[in-house]
Order: C-alpha cells, then structure tokens, then sequence
C-alpha cells in the first residue's frame, strides 16, 4: 500500500510540535525554582495524604484505584504547569522524571525485586525473639553490601513464615523496615541511593563507612536491643504458641541460590556505572544519557530476565512470590516523582526560592553550615521526598564540592548522609523498600500500621535515638 502525506494542515502541526515541543525534552530542568509559588506543592501534598488517609477511609477504593489517583495528582501539577510554561515544559519535566529518575529506579528495584525473590530460605525457622534479633542483624549487614532493597527482598519471607505461628508481629516488620530497609544501608554507596549519588559526585567509596560507623552502630544497636526487649515482651505473653503452620520437614537451606549470581551482577553493574566515565552520551527522549547508565540499566532489564530464566517455577511458588508489591511501587511512585519535581526546585533555589527558609535555618550568623540542621532537615525532608535527590539538594546547599566536603565540611557531609538515610524510616514513603515490605506483609496476612500509625512507631522510638545522636556527633 502507498505512503499517504498527511494533509497540509496536519503536516504543518506536527512539524511545528517537532520543532516546538519535542526539544523541550532536553530542558526538563530549566524551569527555576525561584519562579514557582509554594502552591505548586499542593499535588505532592495531596498525593501524600491519599497514601496516609484513603487506606483507611475507602480502603476498597484505594485498593482498586490507587493507580488512578496517583496519575490524578500527577496531572494536577502537569495540566497547570503546562498553561503556565507551556507544553513544552511540561513534557520537559515528563522526559527528565521518566528517563533521569523513574525509569532507573524502577529498573534497579525490579532487578533486586526478582533476583531476591527468587532465593527461598527451605526448612522452618521458629520466631524467637534471640533468632528475630539475629535476622535483623544479619540484615542490617547485608544492606550495605547489596542495598536495603536486595537485603529487604531476601530477608522479608523467610522472617515473616518463621513468626507465622505468633499473633503479635506487627512490631517484628516495623523494626526490619527501621533496621533493614534504611538503618543497615548506611556504610556504603551501595547500600542506599542518596550514597550511591553522592559517590557519583566524588565522595570516596569507603568515606561514609569510615565517618558514619560509629552512628549507625549506634542505631543499629540501640534497635536491636530495643527490639529484643520489645519481642521478648509478646513472646512471654503470648504463653503457649499453637501449632506452627510451616512444617519441619526440610533440613534448613536455600533453593534458588543461583539468583546470587543476577545479584551480584546488579551491585557490579552499579558501580560500574559509578566509576566507568566514558564520557559518551546518548539522546532519549531529549535528554543526555550517558553511555554507563545506559548499559547499567540493560544490564539490569538482563539480570531480572536471568533471574526469570534459572529460577525454578517451584522456588518462585513456595517463596509465595507475586507482582503485586513491585506493581503497588511502580503506580504510587510515578506520582510522587512527579509531584515532588516542583518542591525539589523550590528547595533547589536557596534563599531565591519559596522555602528560602530552608537555606536560612541550615546556615549559622558566621555562613557556616550547623551539621545538627542538616541533620534535621535534610532527615525530615527525605522522610516524605525521595532521599536521593534530596541528599542531593542539601550536598549543594553545603557548597557541593566533595574535597571540601570530605575535609573540612566533614561533619556537615556526615549530617547530611545520616539523615538521608537513616530517616528515610520515618514513614512507609521515606524509602522504596518500606513501602515493598508493608505490601508483602500485608499479602502474607500481617496487620501493618497506617501511614500515620507507623508513624506513631517510628516518632516514639526513632525520634528519640536521633535526638540522642545529634547531641554526640553532630552539634
């Protein structure tokens, strides 16, 4: 069949949309913060009381819809943005989250999601609170080897089934999200993204294993103990357990062990894309990828596929594995992304921008940085926004040079990393794996907290451990 030109008028829009728009692409970023009302932030906090409030006032609702309500808000701050700047800006903005931000994050989490997935821990361990501290620990270890995300996925189950038989463990999920998930993260660039950025940045690989030790030993310690007196409590009041529905008819052991391989291919394709520079970059969607991201997010699309590949069916069914909380992430995170993008500017433009406030509170009357704000700030921040870009905010509100940073800034540089990371436990948002482990929980039957409730956890038990560590290291 011949070719058909489209009509003149036709070709005519779509040769000015080329022209127009599609360059737009390329300047997501370009808009200033300082240029944006603090009412742009509205659709990021709708988007964060939906997550907190529909659960428990339509709970049918959110289940079958939140989906939609996350693309609601991402078009609440698109449409408005688009009449104000222009579509052009607006797709900017879409290219820039999709192709700079989502599209790698979701790559990543989705490897470590299938690979983890995959390792089934045979055989039954029995939930006493000195086996549930020793997991928590082994956990906390393996975050800075293989992320809080790898060390989430691979710990979740086998955790959940050996407390199958116990009626209280809601508390033994909420300290594997304070320890696992973001405490045990901290030491290396590996173990969460806000370290892994600022590695890209320049600060030395062992840096914040060599500066933050100390304060995560104490946290992790202080956790555990805390959960173990905690765990002992429920375990003596519970009395006589009834019978343990995971039978003991397999030695302890792994199947599915192969997936370390795919694991240990998502860590090396990770840093190699923060030490491999080839300074080549390719265009998509208008924006400059370099040639390292792009292979490490193939790569990663190929560990994941791997992983499919060598994994029994039968490991994947008795690790009881779905989509459904790598799915749950994948919706919610898209709006958040997105509707973060003008609160990120905003903070972004310093003194010049609406929450100039922001700038001013971390600065003390001499125009040096007070590490005991960054702390705060920068924490409480990334308890709500994603940590990696906010680590990234304040890491250049410090002066943004690593050398200093690791030098004489070196208290602020630690501040800024202790908060990013460790307050990412503050609410099931701060941190990716949060929200994947309260999906998988709540599949296995566990009764997890709200959004607000866990947050009732997490102000009375890490607010005032982080209290405790302001007062030694940081002022």
């Amino acid at each position: 069949m011949p070719h058909r030109p489209l009509p003149s008028p036709w070709r005519r829009w779509a040769s000015g949309f080329a022209l127009s728009v599609l360059p737009a692409w390329a300047h997501a970023a370009e808009v200033s913060g300082a240029e944006l009302g603090a009412w742009w932030g509205v659709p990021f906090a709708g988007m964060l009381l939906s997550i907190a409030l529909l659960p428990l006032l339509r709970p049918i609702f959110w289940h079958h819809h939140f989906g939609k309500v996350a693309a609601g808000w991402a078009l609440a701050f698109l449409l408005p943005f688009a009449v104000v700047f222009g579509p052009g800006a607006a797709f900017g903005v879409v290219g820039h989250t999709l192709v700079a931000e989502y599209i790698p994050f979701i790559v990543l989490l989705t490897a470590l999601f299938t690979a983890a997935g995959g390792i089934y821990v045979r055989g039954n361990l029995h939930g006493s609170p000195l086996l549930n501290t020793g997991l928590l620990g082994i956990g906390a270890v393996l975050a800075s080897l293989m992320g809080t995300t790898g060390a989430s996925m691979l710990l979740i189950r086998p955790l959940i089934r050996a407390n199958d038989n116990r009626r209280h463990v809601t508390h033994v999920v909420v300290f594997f999200i304070f320890i696992v998930s973001n405490a045990g993260g901290s030491l290396t660039p590996l173990g969460d993204p806000p370290l892994f950025l600022g590695f890209l940045k320049g600060v030395e690989f062992t840096w914040t294993l060599r500066h933050l030790f100390p304060e995560t030993l104490f946290l992790v310690g202080s956790l555990l103990a805390l959960f173990f007196v905690i765990d002992s409590y429920w375990y003596r009041r519970e009395g006589v357990l009834p019978q343990d529905p995971t039978p003991d008819d397999h030695r302890l052991g792994l199947d599915g062990a192969i997936n370390f391989l795919p694991l240990l291919g998502v860590v090396a394709l990770v840093l190699l894309s923060g030490t491999w520079k080839p300074g080549i970059s390719v265009s998509v969607l208008g924006h400059a990828v370099g040639l390292e991201q792009l292979l490490r997010d193939v790569g990663l699309l190929a560990m994941t596929a791997l992983s499919l590949w060598i994994t029994p069916h039968s490991v994947r069914e008795a690790n009881q594995f779905s989509w459904a909380p790598m799915q749950e992430v994948a919706k919610l995170f898209i709006g958040i992304f997105l509707t973060m993008v003008p609160v990120l500017a905003m903070l972004k433009a310093g003194e010049a921008g609406a929450f100039g406030a922001v700038t001013r509170a971390v600065t003390g009357a001499d125009g040096q940085p007070l590490p005991w704000a960054y702390f705060w700030i920068s924490g409480l921040l990334s308890s709500f926004l994603d940590n990696a870009p906010t680590y990234l905010v304040f890491f250049n509100l410090a002066g943004g040079d690593p050398q200093t940073l690791m030098g004489p800034l070196a208290a602020t540089l630690a501040a800024i990393s202790a908060g990013s990371v460790f307050m990412g436990a503050n609410s099931y948002i701060g941190n990716a794996p949060n929200f994947m482990v309260k999906a998988i929980a709540e599949e296995r039957g566990v009764r997890m907290p709200s959004f607000f409730g866990y947050m009732l956890w997490s102000g009375a038990i890490l607010l005032p451990l982080f209290g405790v560590m302001t007062l030694i290291w940081f002022v």
